[in-house]
């Protein structure tokens, strides 16, 4: 069951004792190119550069006040495991995290850096989850999922600061991994601005929920994305998916030549850095700009974690389109 109004309010006191509510601004020159009013939502802006975070204080809330855990282990690309790490720290619990090898630099650095044991394994976020809920259950470690109801209701949190600031959007683009942000979107919408229609976004390289909302059940599929690591889901999640196929309108496939140039919009028009997952908003609303005229949208940056190698390259102008030839083989 979604997330209703007490449990979102009691996300938010959770949330915002550690970290304040993030800003969204129309930036004149993202609405002009995407011709109409746009909403930039700035969870790049948490003190651990992602979304992720809210939920994480939500779910590791709920441990402490059942106790007797004393370690966590999951899986992660990146913002999920920063946001276990960071409220693994404040609760003083030790934190094994299990990445795929080839796993963004920055992001494993980062979640060292807040205290996390970093095991890399598998070649893929699939893989690493696998393992990290065997080891787990090995060595008496609470498994902390990807999708869970504690962390859509964190994650509501962002959302419903988005529908105050901005009441009435006429459509919000949201991307899709695991499934957290676009039900948290759902909970928030349904409470808060019940006309928003919900549009998600998913990587054409990574097309698991594209296949099973088509499909009408869970469909694995291959991931081959090399910019939106955020979404380089090979599983859905059941429940995610339930949520997905009742209450969002449709979803947009967005290449990482789409997302590619995407970020190249969003730093040139706000100076932002956006990671290749957050940047997939943009790069649906881009694709779609042609039905934008008038109306009111939200775009969540999502988060800004991306390799200083990597941004450069997408940068300097590298259009990705090698994404495109690897999904289709």
């Amino acid at each position: 069951m979604l997330p209703d109004a007490t449990a979102l309010h009691a996300a938010a006191g959770t949330v915002y004792a550690a970290m304040p509510p993030t800003p969204q601004y129309v930036w004149p020159q993202l609405a002009a190119a995407l011709g109409c009013e746009a909403w930039l939502k700035h969870e790049n802006h948490t003190p651990t550069g992602a979304f992720k975070l809210r939920g994480g204080l939500v779910y590791f809330a709920r441990l402490a006040r059942q106790g007797a855990v004393s370690g966590v282990i999951g899986a992660t690309r990146g913002n999920h495991g920063q946001s276990m790490a960071f409220a693994a720290a404040r609760a003083g619990l030790r934190c094994v995290i299990y990445v795929p090898h080839g796993n963004s630099r920055e992001k494993n650095a980062a979640m060292q850096a807040l205290g996390a044991t970093l095991v890399e394994h598998g070649t893929d976020f699939q893989a690493a989850r696998e393992e990290a809920a065997r080891v787990g259950a090995r060595d008496g470690l609470h498994y902390v999922p990807s999708f869970d109801m504690d962390l859509v209701a964190g994650v509501a949190t962002y959302w419903a600061e988005l529908f105050r600031a901005a009441p009435d959007l006429d459509r919000v683009y949201v991307p899709i991994g695991q499934g957290s942000g676009i039900n948290a979107c759902v909970a928030a919408r349904n409470l808060l601005s019940p006309r928003t229609r919900i549009v998600g976004v998913v990587s054409a390289h990574a097309p698991c929920y594209a296949h099973s909302l088509a499909a009408g059940r869970l469909v694995s599929a291959e991931v081959h994305t090399v910019l939106a690591d955020g979404l380089a889901c090979r599983v859905p999640d059941a429940g995610s998916l339930e949520v997905i196929a009742a209450h969002v309108e449709r979803l947009v496939c967005v290449t990482d030549a789409e997302v590619a140039a995407a970020m190249r919009l969003v730093f040139s028009t706000t100076h932002n850095v956006a990671e290749g997952a957050a940047a997939a908003a943009v790069a649906a609303a881009w694709q779609e700009r042609d039905q934008l005229a008038g109306l009111r949208i939200g775009l969540p940056l999502t988060g800004g974690n991306v390799d200083g190698d990597l941004l450069a390259r997408v940068l300097a102008g590298e259009s990705f389109a090698l994404g495109a030839a690897a999904a289709a083989h």
